[in-house]
């Protein structure tokens, strides 16, 4: 495991490091057509989430025998766990087209109107980020999910009236990553719910191997696609832009060959450490080890000391170091844990997680 020396503080010590990570879970557009060439086109070759797609097979069978369209889907989670590609996976399997939106971008009712009305029988609407929908646009989606028509209102005071447009029977799949925000009328409109899991370090050794089919590398060591898998922090899409890394590493300085040395050469490079941390983590820890000794201390102040946003290291990166057990929230602030004292070589006092 590698060792990073602990420097006093000083305003040089933590400087600004760029969010947009090699590790992040948020698809960067310039990589948008690299992910779709890698995305599953059938439920045989979606790996992971089994519960998931055995619920939706299912279904799929179900609705296709009796020419109905799929119950209404919920998909929430984590980015880049495959939410998305699941929409486009159940379009291919129910033999209909999906057309796709996000929940900004239907900013008044009329806009869902012009997207419901060009549906057919059994198609998919696909609204990304659902949980950003406007009030006033729920409102036109509550009986266009339950009875298939929407409520139109013209004109305004004295003269308004409401006029009832129908829609053909269709599916509704909705993705976020904030489920918390659905407002409840909403969310009781699903028929399928489910939340996406992180994966597995062998489910992600899966999707690394197809994705060698699919980009043209012939030559990868089951081992290096490991390493890769076991830094890729449960998320698909993450693994998938650090096999991209690597096999450019490869093709430059290794004859094409994918093994433990392009991974290792090819990350370290890229900053990311054998357990997927790269520097804005670090920096995020050592903040607290070496400036607040371990904690607690709240996260607004650790935001200053290292001149980020608060926000984002709550979004970006507390996330995965609680998930792997190095930081943990207490009532007075963020701590860090024995293991991430242990990482970074520093004392562990039991009494900052009191």
């Amino acid at each position: 495991m590698a060792t990073y020396l602990l420097r006093p503080f000083s305003a040089q010590s933590f400087p600004p490091v760029s969010t947009s990570r090699l590790i992040s879970s948020e698809s960067l557009p310039q990589e948008e057509q690299a992910n779709w060439a890698l995305r599953p086109t059938r439920l045989d070759e979606y790996v992971g989430q089994t519960d998931l797609i055995e619920r939706l097979r299912i279904a799929i069978s179900a609705s296709r025998s009796r020419s109905e369209p799929l119950e209404h889907v919920l998909l929430h989670g984590p980015p880049g766990l495959g939410k998305t590609s699941l929409a486009h996976v159940l379009s291919q399997e129910m033999g209909s087209k999906i057309y796709v939106t996000s929940g900004p971008a239907l900013a008044k009712g009329t806009d869902l109107v012009a997207a419901l009305t060009r549906l057919e029988h059994c198609d998919i609407l696909f609204i990304d980020e659902i949980h950003r929908l406007p009030i006033a646009v729920e409102e036109f989606i509550y009986p266009a999910m339950e009875d298939f028509k929407i409520d139109v209102t013209l004109d305004a005071g004295l003269a308004a009236r409401t006029v009832q447009v129908k829609c053909r029977p269709f599916t509704l799949i909705g993705a976020t990553t904030r489920a918390g925000l659905l407002s409840s009328p909403l969310r009781s409109r699903f028929g399928l719910t489910h939340h996406l899991q992180y994966y597995s370090q062998p489910d992600l050794l899966k999707i690394l191997e197809r994705s060698c089919g699919l980009l043209g590398v012939s030559h990868a060591d089951r081992a290096a696609l490991a390493s890769i898998a076991s830094r890729s922090r449960g998320t698909p899409r993450i693994a998938n832009r650090l096999l991209r890394r690597v096999r450019d590493w490869a093709q430059v300085k290794a004859n094409g060959a994918v093994n433990d040395m392009c991974v290792a050469g090819a990350l370290k490079l890229e900053g990311i450490d054998d357990l997927g941390l790269d520097e804005l983590d670090r920096a995020f820890m050592r903040a607290i080890a070496t400036t607040y000794k371990g904690g607690p201390v709240g996260l607004e102040t650790i935001a200053a000391t290292m001149n980020e946003d608060a926000g984002t290291l709550e979004d970006v990166v507390e996330p995965y170091l609680l998930q792997i057990g190095f930081l943990a929230r207490t009532r007075r602030g963020r701590a860090l844990t024995h293991k991430a004292c242990d990482f970074l070589k520093v004392p562990f006092n039991p009494d900052t997680l009191a």
